[in-house]
């Protein structure tokens, strides 16, 4: 006779405390999925479902596709938390998150050398992508503002066909028109020359990247700017500039200080970066500015309560979190220009290192170094008998996230590996990789020679 007959996929709340882990109800059939369950689990066994599902994700700080900083300091990952219920958009309720927002905002002005850094002209976003959206608009709506006589006429915006996929998403929703500009293997990026051959009287803006995600390089923003000064000069049309700098405009103002990119050139009016990129926050935060209230149309700004006057707001979204917000400020306290500036240089150090020791393997052919955004791109310099997506797969064997991807149109029949050194990808770990990639390009090589591939594990 059995000892009892109780099922343990039955609830008892009881006796949960007393059975083992994974006999308890939610732990034994199936996990619903796809319909809310008609009854709830203990909050430990609900966490231990989740935590048990996410062990299939790749491990953070081993993604070398992510640009999203993986890393925080554990006092930072603790205001987080403390700021996790915060609703940005609530000034009146969270007056002093928005308080440090605003000083965030002017601390980013001073550091692009906008005309007004006191009371700067921008605000947080949940990221590039929002900032950029944000950037264009305004851009569009000033274009109106010139062109409200002649009707019929549609806007357009010359950007590289290098450029991240929000700017097409700008042009679609908003119907305007992206004149992309093809790129080549001399120049993966935007030229000036090729920008001002595009641009007209209904050319909103030209869009320069400071840090392209195809192969990390900084667009000449200087010559492009120069370039439009000269159109104006020889045939009247102004056209701005908009810095994508969802990268690179939390590295170019510590280690590469004297390139011109930002609001000191006269031609810019508005930037974006990524917070939660090189500006070290877990996501999602970024950041847009404009060069001063003037560049931002005012029938774009809505006026928000705030300690019992009034704020302005500029945002596609209304709820979200102030937390990062608080940890980018956190951020500017703890690191200051210094630490910002050895973070990055370490980073930039590392990639340097890292794509030289990966052209010296043999079979690969740098498309960058890394010597502009600590992030660079490579490809097979010759037939090997397998493919970069090969490489990439086998890399996963050990938890690396390398990925292998076509270049923009133009350059489509060109496929590269790209790796991007964020803060905390150490030389210990790049040394770690390179020897993971040397073996795993041992092992295809000798698969696609047709030897017998031996199962043994990686080694350093």
């Amino acid at each position: 006779m059995a000892l009892h007959t109780h099922d343990p996929s039955e609830r008892d709340d009881d006796s949960v405390s007393i059975r083992p882990q994974f006999t308890q109800f939610g732990l034994v059939g199936d996990v619903p999925r796809l319909r809310l369950p008609d009854r709830g689990m203990p909050p430990s066994i609900a966490y231990q479902v989740v935590h048990d599902e996410l062990l299939l994700d790749g491990a953070a700080r081993l993604n070398l596709a992510t640009f999203v900083t993986t890393w925080m300091e554990p006092e930072a990952e603790l205001l987080l938390a403390e700021c996790s219920a915060k609703n940005m958009i609530d000034k009146d309720e969270y007056p002093q998150t928005a308080e440090l927002e605003r000083r965030c905002v002017n601390m980013i002005a001073h550091l692009w050398h906008a005309t007004e850094h006191e009371q700067a002209t921008g605000c947080s976003t949940t990221g590039s992508s929002e900032a950029c959206m944000l950037g264009g608009l305004a851009l569009l709506h000033r274009w109106r503002s010139r062109t409200a006589a002649a009707g019929g006429r549609r806007p357009n915006l010359v950007l590289g066909a290098n450029a991240q996929v929000c700017w097409e998403k700008f042009c679609r929703y908003f119907d305007v028109e992206a004149r992309l500009v093809p790129v080549s293997a001399a120049t993966p990026y935007l030229t000036a020359e090729a920008a001002v051959d595009r641009c007209d009287e209904d050319t909103i803006a030209v869009v320069a990247i400071l840090g392209s995600t195809y192969d990390g390089s900084y667009e000449p923003v200087a010559e492009i700017a120069g370039a439009l000064d000269r159109l104006q000069a020889d045939r009247g049309i102004d056209i701005g500039v908009h810095v994508d700098a969802a990268s690179g405009g939390f590295i170019a103002p510590f280690i590469d200080p004297d390139l011109p990119w930002d609001f000191r050139l006269p031609r810019v009016q508005s930037i974006n970066a990524s917070g939660h990129k090189f500006g070290l926050v877990y996501p999602g935060v970024g950041w847009a500015l404009w060069r001063d209230a003037s560049a931002l149309p005012d029938e774009l700004v809505f006026k928000v309560d705030y300690l019992g006057g009034e704020m302005p707001t500029f945002t596609l979204n209304f709820s979200r979190p102030g937390a990062q917000v608080v940890a980018q400020y956190y951020n500017f306290l703890r690191l200051g220009a210094d630490g910002y500036g050895a973070v990055q240089a370490e980073s930039r150090k590392t990639a340097l290192w890292l794509s030289g020791a990966i052209e010296e393997l043999g079979p690969f052919a740098l498309v960058s170094r890394g010597g502009d955004i600590p992030a660079f791109a490579f490809r097979l310099g010759s037939a090997t008998g397998y493919s970069v997506y090969d490489v990439s797969e086998e890399l996963r064997t050990r938890g690396w996230i390398v990925p292998a991807y076509a270049m923009p149109p133009a350059l489509e029949d060109v496929s590269v590996l790209r790796v991007v050194v964020r803060n905390g990808f150490s030389r210990d770990l790049a040394e770690l990789f390179l020897a993971d990639l040397k073996t795993a390009v041992d092992r295809l090589s000798r698969r696609g020679a047709g030897g017998v591939e031996e199962r043994t594990s990686f080694h350093h």
